[in-house]
C-alpha cells in the first residue's frame, strides 16, 4: 500500500505538479469505518479494504482530491454556510474539476454530472433546495470536518503558526505553477488569479528555461527548499542542457533593442548551469552560428540588417539541431513565418504583444 502511495504521489508531482507538491504534505490515515475515503483539510482517511482494491490511478485521484481541500481549508469561503453541506458542495466540485483534468474517479467518488463546471457557491444553493424537497436528508454540522472561526481562536499558538505556515506553502506553490501556465484546468474556480499583463518576463525566461532543465529526480538528497516544513520531494539533476537561442540582426531591430537581446543572453548564460547554447542570428538568411558552453564569455556574431524571415532557423533547427526542445526567439515580429508548427517549444522574446501562429509570447519589459 505504501508502495502504491509513494509511486502515486510520484506521478501527480511529474504531471500535475500543484496536486503532487501539496499532495506531499498531506497525512493519510486508513481508517476502517468509513466506506471508501474523505478529506478535510488536514488529512486523508481512508478504508484499508477499499484502498487495496485502487489502481494507480484512482489513488492519484484520491491524493489530488486531499490536496485541493488541503489548499481549500485556508479559504475564507464558507461564510456562514452550514459545515457539512459546504463540505460535500466543496468536494462536488473538487471531484468535477479532477475528472475535467483527466484523472480517474475512484468508484463511491461524491460526483453528480449535473454540477459540472460549477462553483461550490453554486453547488451549496442547489443542495440546499434539495434538502427543502426533501432529496437530501439534514445532518447537523460536523465540526471534526469543518473548523469554526471560534474554534480557531482556541487553538494553540503552535497550531496556528502550522496552520500559517502550510497555508503560505500552498500559496507559494499556486504562484510558481500559475507563473509556469502549468496550473491544472479550472483552478479559477477556487481561487483568484491573477489577471495582471504584466509579467516578470525575467522570471518568464526561467521558467521556460527551468521546465527542460531539470532531466531527472533523485530522493536522496532531497530538495531543501521545503525541508524546514518538514516536506521531504525529489531534488532535480540534469545532464547538459541544450538550449537553441536565435537573435534577429535584421534592419527594423535598432541598435539598442539587438542590445537588448544580447544582454538577456548573457543573463541566461550566467543563470544557467552545464550548458550547451547555439546562438543563431539571422535576418532573411542565417549569419552565424556559434556554440557556447559553461564559462564561455558572450562574443556573438551580429552580421545582419537587411529582411525579416524566421524561417531559416527553423529549418536549420530541423536539419542540423534534431534534438532541440526549446527554442528562444529574440525579435520584434516583423517578419515571414513558417507554415508548419514545429515539433518542440518555442518562445518569442519581444518588446511588444503581438498574434503569433505558434509558440508563446514573453514580452521583454524595460
Amino acid at each position: 500500500m505504501q508502495q502504491k502511495i509513494s509511486q502515486a504521489k510520484a506521478r501527480l508531482l511529474v504531471n500535475y505538479p500543484y496536486f503532487g507538491t501539496v499532495a506531499s504534505k498531506i497525512e493519510l490515515i486508513q481508517n476502517n469505518d468509513i466506506a471508501s475515503f474523505k478529506s478535510d483539510g488536514k488529512k486523508v482517511e481512508y478504508n484499508g479494504d477499499f484502498f487495496e482494491k485502487l489502481n494507480l490511478n484512482e489513488v492519484e485521484f484520491i491524493l489530488a482530491n486531499g490536496a485541493m481541500h488541503a489548499s481549500l481549508s485556508h479559504e475564507q469561503r464558507k461564510n456562514g454556510r452550514s459545515g457539512w453541506l459546504w463540505q460535500m458542495a466543496t468536494d462536488f466540485a473538487v471531484n468535477d474539476m479532477l475528472v475535467e483534468n483527466g484523472l480517474e474517479m475512484p468508484e463511491g467518488t461524491q460526483y453528480r454530472k449535473r454540477f459540472c463546471g460549477m462553483y461550490a457557491e453554486e453547488i451549496y444553493a442547489e443542495l440546499k433546495d434539495d434538502i427543502l424537497r426533501d432529496e437530501l436528508e439534514y445532518e447537523a454540522d460536523n465540526f471534526d470536518d469543518v473548523q469554526t472561526e471560534s474554534q480557531d481562536k482556541n487553538m494553540p499558538q503552535e497550531r496556528s503558526m502550522e496552520a500559517q505556515l502550510f497555508e503560505e506553502f500552498t500559496k507559494s506553490v499556486l504562484e510558481t505553477e500559475e507563473k509556469k501556465g502549468e496550473l491544472p484546468l479550472s483552478m479559477e474556480r477556487f481561487f483568484n488569479l491573477r489577471k495582471s499583463s504584466k509579467i516578470d518576463w525575467r522570471n518568464e525566461l526561467k521558467v521556460a528555461i527551468d521546465r527542460f532543465h531539470k532531466d531527472d529526480y533523485i530522493l536522496i538528497p532531497p530538495n531543501k527548499k521545503f525541508l524546514y516544513l518538514g516536506i521531504y520531494l525529489p531534488s532535480s539533476v540534469s545532464n547538459k542542457f541544450q538550449l537553441v537561442i536565435a537573435v534577429d540582426s535584421s534592419g527594423s531591430v535598432n541598435e539598442k533593442l539587438l542590445g537588448e537581446f544580447l544582454g538577456e543572453v548573457e543573463f541566461l548564460m550566467s543563470s544557467v548551469q552545464n550548458f550547451q547554447i547555439d546562438l543563431l542570428t539571422c535576418d532573411d538568411k542565417i549569419r552565424s552560428h556559434q556554440v557556447f558552453y559553461s564559462g564561455d564569455k558572450l562574443e556573438a556574431d551580429l552580421k545582419g540588417g537587411g529582411a525579416t524571415n524566421f524561417r531559416p532557423v527553423f529549418e536549420f533547427v530541423e536539419q542540423e539541431l534534431k534534438d532541440t526542445k526549446l527554442l528562444l526567439y529574440f525579435t520584434d515580429l516583423e517578419g515571414i513565418f513558417p507554415k508548419e508548427v514545429p515539433n518542440y517549444d518555442v518562445k518569442w522574446v519581444t518588446p511588444k504583444e503581438q498574434i503569433v501562429p505558434f509558440g508563446e509570447i514573453i514580452i521583454l519589459e524595460n
